[in-house]
């Protein structure tokens, strides 16, 4: 017996190791041998918490095959932390790699594949509307202002905008949100805010893709100007590293806020921009934090078409 005891002891040494250092399929394939579980076990219990992956691909993942990327494959990684009696964010954050450029490092589950699965789903969910994105409205500010939660995850996303209306007859604004990796879109909440109301809501659960309809009741004639502001309550995934905002249109200027809420900050960020989904990113800035307000911003005077964003490192 006191054999055992020595062997479990240096394999709980061992995991705690790894867990700290990684890389992820060594952590893995550590924490499942610590509990005795064979691969079968495990498929089962993530079963029991509504997520389905195969042997197949748990046995890459712990030999390093693979890595998990996909939103659903994220949410199992994050059961599995549960399932193998884990901290929290053990696992996940080992699936972090350095940033080639700047030796900070990144999310991998926001990649350039994600991105344009992203978009490929949009472009159903907009058919669904049977309307044009812009509604006929031209942009001429937008204002987002991004919280983070003290869990570290994307708690709310605010935005005011200032439209003019290129044509007439514009009634509504079609509203897009991208949640971070492993979001649950169905759980998120739109909540309109000032001179619109929500209307038809339809998400996608997999990319954590949801879009909705903000309604004016007044309909624009052209060259008529209008303010509205409204809100998505997300709050439904892991740690967030990034916000970025796309647009397949130029506008006029775009700010961009995040607030930290509670705990620790980052301890740096950077703005990034990114041509299109498929493309690399570039333009990166690191950007002043204010410890005193918690937050930190970027302000573009003309927003061009593609991505712009704000990424950070938490310690």
């Amino acid at each position: 017996m006191p054999h055992a005891t020595q062997h479990a002891d240096v394999a709980t040494a061992e995991l705690d190791s790894v867990l700290r250092g990684g890389p992820f399929h060594v952590a893995l394939r550590a924490a499942i041998a610590a509990r005795g579980l064979p691969l079968q076990r495990v498929q089962h219990h993530l079963s029991r918490h509504g997520v389905k992956v195969g042997v197949t691909s748990l046995s890459y993942w712990q030999q390093g095959a693979r890595r998990p990327q996909r939103p659903e494959s994220l949410r199992a990684v994050r059961a599995l932390e549960e399932i193998l009696q884990l901290p929290e964010e053990s696992l996940i954050r080992l699936l972090v790699e350095p940033d080639e450029r700047t030796g900070h490092h990144r999310s991998t589950g926001r990649s350039h594949h994600s991105l344009v699965e992203a978009s490929g789903v949009l472009q159903g969910l907009l058919a669904e509307f049977g309307t044009p994105r812009d509604g006929g409205l031209h942009s001429l500010a937008h204002h987002e202002r991004v919280r983070i939660g003290p869990r570290r995850e994307l708690a709310e996303r605010e935005s005011h905008h200032i439209v003019r209306a290129h044509r007439d007859g514009g009634d509504r604004y079609v509203a897009v949100h991208h949640g971070d990796p492993g979001s649950a879109p169905e759980r998120m909440t739109v909540h309109a805010l000032e001179n619109c109301r929500t209307g038809r809501v339809r998400w996608h659960q997999d990319t954590g893709v949801l879009v909705a309809e903000l309604l004016f009741d007044t309909r624009l004639r052209a060259g008529d100007t209008f303010l509205f502001r409204y809100a998505v309550e997300d709050g439904t995934a892991g740690v967030s590293h990034e916000y970025l905002h796309g647009t397949d249109s130029p506008g006029g200027q775009y700010a961009l806020q995040v607030c930290f809420g509670s705990g620790t900050l980052p301890v740096r960020c950077h703005r990034f921009t990114q041509q299109s989904a498929a493309a690399p990113r570039s333009g990166h800035q690191e950007l002043a934090l204010s410890g005193r307000h918690r937050s930190v911003h970027l302000v573009e005077p003309r927003v061009r078409s593609g991505y712009v964003g704000i990424a950070w490192d938490w310690d």
